[in-house]
Formats: C-alpha cells, sequence, structure tokens
C-alpha cells in the first residue's frame, strides 16, 4: 500500500488479477462505472469472474498447458 493515502498503486501479477489501491472507480468500455471502497480491489485480466471487472478467482479452476522439457 503507497505510503501516501493520495497515491495510488497497480501490481499486475503473473498469473491472476491486476491489484489496485482503493478506493478505486473503474469506467468499463460501455460507459458503465464500477466503484470499489476496499483497501485492495482485484481487477479480472482473464474474463471469468461472475463479478467482473472485479476479480472472483474463477481463474484458479484453469488448467495451464505444460511446456515439455527441452
Amino acid at each position: 500500500m503507497p505510503a501516501d493515502p493520495r497515491e495510488r498503486r497497480v501490481v499486475v501479477t503473473d498469473d491472476g488479477p491486476v491489484l489496485l489501491s482503493g478506493p478505486v472507480e473503474l469506467v468499463l468500455p460501455d460507459g458503465r462505472q464500477v466503484v470499489s471502497h476496499r483497501p485492495v480491489t482485484a481487477l479480472c485480466t482473464c474474463r471469468r469472474s461472475r463479478r467482473y471487472p472485479i476479480c472472483d478467482t474463477s481463474h484458479r479452476t484453469k488448467t495451464r498447458a505444460t511446456r515439455e522439457p527441452e
């Protein structure tokens, strides 16, 4: 969390959501606005969330193809 409450922090994770320090207001492509007053909001990047654009951890059920060792 940023030291100054006026600052916002965005953390991009490898296998999950983008984490936003809050509160935040999100404006969707269709013009709808979503407000989150949480200290940290997880923004869905896989579009599996039933609460999109807020992550509901649905990405955890995704199975990932493994690479064959070379």
